[in-house]
């Protein structure tokens, strides 16, 4: 056993069953010993779409996920997706190949420090400079990967490390070696008294999910808490939802560039569950909240439980468990919530969604993003899972068809990044074989990564994407009308995306006649294909 046979152990060991790649210095270590192992390995056209593969595998499973990667400009690319995990929290491990240890900072091939640019985005940064101390620095990562608020980590492992002879016994055999998310702890006696205190006396209450919910698998307890306290639930912008089935208290997102409802501002209690305070909240600062609205704050990082602002109460411990102490504490009380306020929330929500939902159609029959999102709705399931890549047809997705937000649909992130949805596909399909893939993405955003349809349609990675295409950065292009200034950088040359995927190996479609677009997502799950659906679509509604 060298120590590429030994890392692989370990990873397996973990539940690891895939590491997403592209082929370079030092790596041929770790591909003998994954072929050796029969762990799978998914290659890609660019490093920066192994690295989205490990984020959107993380984000989605709640389970590590891992991407290996050259040193040098490779490193690089890579940390682009590990850049996207820190911004979202995103349990990943990025493993940097790189040339034997012996002339390291002396200029041998592709020198350079990958540790210290890998440490400002990762939880853990290490160099492992000797086989016997890859399991423990294996350890290391995936642990800060996975416990208080989940996060990128990175290993870099010389070639000559990897194929030194390693120990063969585990002294850790027997012991627990997860890297899956788990939260534990409940909230303390006097905090949650203090909070059911605050929860009774509050007349307009508000709840804030955000990722954590979504890590702490608790869409049911959210649920059933928001339902006892009929409070409205809004989830901020990017973040990874918890709200599985539609409920009467779900408000969409908040934080986003076309607005939101305006409830946040008349709430006079927060409760804020596994979310950052940030810009997508106002801060948590008036005028976004009321001046005396209180704060009760739910995390299971204790570095986060403060973070942006000293709420009135803290509640540290596992926001499904907390959720479950809350809500018998305020069934020991005899609350419920009065449904005036949230009558009131989900008229003021109904009126904002209406510019979005009720838009006239346009004169001529081609599409807007209003028709690709009915098109959507009319072709997906409850097993379908949604990607969501680009910023107008983003917020086409968001303001019109949000009336829930499972854990099956997945956007880019905070990072607000562009270009991360082909390889995510793919990567979501390499975990789940049978449900149905679509993603939905920007003509600027899908042009990033257009090349991994190859990468995918070779390795039987098949989904359905919409590329929505106005020859335009259309969010940008918004903007400026806003404004009214003449549009600058932001228009784009026109592209055949049907026969690109095509000439990828996938399959292309093009769809003009907005009647047609269910029917061909439908096709398009059927025909166990990468396919590409290519719709034009003409400005018309509150986005353009």
């Amino acid at each position: 056993m060298n120590g590429a046979d030994l890392l692989v152990r370990e990873l397996g060991a973990r539940d690891v069953d895939c590491i997403y790649t592209l082929c370079g210095n030092g790596l041929d270590p770790i591909f003998d010993a994954t072929y050796r192992a029969n762990m799978r390995v998914i290659d890609t056209r660019n490093e920066q779409a192994a690295a989205y593969m490990a984020d959107a595998v993380g984000r989605l499973t709640r389970r590590l996920g891992v991407v290996a990667v050259s040193t040098g400009v490779a490193h690089i690319n890579a940390l682009t997706g590990v850049c996207n995990g820190w911004f979202d929290g995103s349990p990943m491990l990025l493993i940097t190949g790189g040339s034997d240890s012996a002339y390291a900072g002396r200029g041998n091939f592709q020198d350079m420090d990958s540790v210290g640019l890998a440490r400002p985005l990762c939880k853990y940064s290490a160099w492992v400079d000797r086989p016997e101390r890859i399991a423990w620095a294996l350890d290391e990562a995936a642990r800060a990967a996975v416990t208080g608020r989940p996060g990128p980590v990175h290993l870099t492992i010389p070639t000559d490390v990897l194929r030194a002879p390693a120990p063969g016994a585990d002294p850790n055999a027997g012991r627990p070696k997860s890297a899956t998310v788990e939260y534990r702890g409940e909230a303390d006696e006097t905090s949650l008294a203090t909070a059911v205190q605050l929860v009774c006396a509050a007349e307009r209450p508000f709840i804030i999910a955000g990722s954590g919910c979504f890590y702490a698998d608790a869409a049911a307890e959210l649920a059933v808490l928001a339902g006892q306290m009929r409070a409205p639930v809004a989830v901020p912008i990017w973040d990874r939802g918890a709200i599985e089935q539609p409920i009467p208290e779900f408000v969409g997102v908040i934080g986003a560039a076309s607005g939101q409802p305006g409830i946040m501002p008349d709430a006079d209690l927060i409760l804020l569950i596994g979310a950052e305070v940030d810009y997508r909240v106002g801060y948590l600062e008036p005028p976004a909240v009321a001046a005396g609205a209180k704060t009760i704050r739910c995390d299971a990082d204790p570095a986060k439980i403060t973070q942006g602002v000293q709420p009135d109460v803290c509640l540290l411990g596992d926001p499904r468990r907390v959720m479950l102490q809350l809500g018998e504490a305020l069934d020991a009380e005899g609350h419920r919530g009065t449904g005036a306020w949230l009558n009131e929330a989900r008229c003021r929500d109904a009126d904002f969604r209406r510019a979005w939902t009720e838009m006239p159609p346009p004169e001529s029959p081609a599409c807007t993003g209003r028709h690709i999102i009915e098109g959507i709705r009319q072709a997906i399931t409850d097993d379908t899972f949604l990607l969501v890549d680009g910023g107008n047809i983003g917020q086409w997705f968001h303001m019109s068809m949000c009336d829930r937000y499972p854990a099956r649909w997945m956007t880019c992130g905070r990072s607000a990044v562009v270009g991360w949805g082909f390889p995510s596909a793919a990567a979501v399909r390499s975990v789940y074989p049978d449900e149905p893939i679509l993603l939905l993405s920007g003509d600027g955003s899908a042009t990033f990564t257009l090349a991994e349809i190859e990468a995918a349609a070779r390795q039987n990675l098949p989904y359905v994407a919409i590329i929505a295409d106005d020859s335009a950065w259309g969010i940008v292009v918004s903007g400026c009308l806003r404004r009214e200034q003449p549009p600058v950088a932001c228009q784009l040359g026109p592209i055949d995306f049907a026969k690109v995927a095509e000439g990828f190996g996938g399959r292309g479609v093009r769809v003009e006649d907005p009647s047609r677009l269910a029917r061909a997502i439908e096709e398009g799950f059927a025909s166990r294909q990468v396919t590409v659906i290519h719709v034009p679509v003409c400005h018309g509604g509150p986005a353009d």
